[in-house]
């Protein structure tokens, strides 16, 4: 299994028979090292929250591969109404085929023209592919309910670190040892000015691997045992 990052919050999971994007903000991301045409098949889109910086180019990349967009009920009803036809809408603690929806704490709204649209409740999700399960935390603040995940047996946590609007390192620090995942992958920070920060800094325990990805890098799992 490959874990790519893109930049900001977004990741390329690839797994025998899984092509998945994760919150694809590539155009008017100067960080990211690909667009939307770079990807000419996907089998899933997964969307934490209504953002612009994580829908990003959900329609453009939908109607492209005919990936099915994973998100909740909200989002769901604003990508159908942009044409986008392959769509599954979750909540908060629902599971479907290989994907769980879980808390983030945070905003969702979505704006367009000028007007603020209802983007119903923020999320993550638990990815299970390629032997692996991979903890995408959104953009959150840090939470108790990290504390469960712990049971979810998390290989690999992808947690934002640039503070201002998500957790800063001290408190993705803190998250860490919440969920203990085999590896963790820092993500939202120095896209823009407010989240500057260093991922080296983010404290991790012994038993942890920290994997700082620049974008366009990827990180190979082999399968387990």
């Amino acid at each position: 299994m490959r874990i790519t990052y893109l930049g900001h919050s977004a990741f390329y999971l690839e797994s025998e028979g899984e092509k998945i994007l994760i919150d694809p903000f590539l155009r008017g991301n100067e960080m990211a090292t690909k667009t939307p045409d770079d990807f000419e098949e996907l089998t899933k889109i997964l969307v934490t929250h209504g953002h612009g910086d994580h829908i990003g180019d959900t329609v453009e990349l939908a109607e492209k591969t005919g990936a099915t967009v994973f998100c909740n009920h909200e989002i769901a009803h604003y990508l159908a109404a942009k044409g986008v036809e392959a769509i599954h809408a979750m909540h908060i603690g629902g599971r479907y085929d290989n994907i769980k929806m879980t808390v983030a704490v945070h905003g969702s709204g979505i704006e367009e023209d000028g007007k603020m649209i209802c983007g119903g409740n923020p999320g993550g999700f638990i990815v299970e592919t390629g032997g692996y399960r991979v903890y995408h935390a959104g953009d959150t603040g840090l939470t108790m309910d990290m504390k469960l995940l712990e049971e979810e047996g998390i290989d690999v946590a992808l947690l934002p670190i640039g503070g201002n609007f998500t957790m800063d390192l001290r408190d993705a620090a803190r998250a860490v040892r919440f969920i203990r995942p085999r590896y963790v992958i820092p993500m939202h920070y120095d896209t823009f000015d407010l989240i500057k920060a260093d991922p080296h800094q983010l404290d991790v325990p012994a038993d942890v691997v920290r994997v700082v990805l620049k974008p366009g890098e990827t990180m190979q799992l082999n399968k387990k045992g």
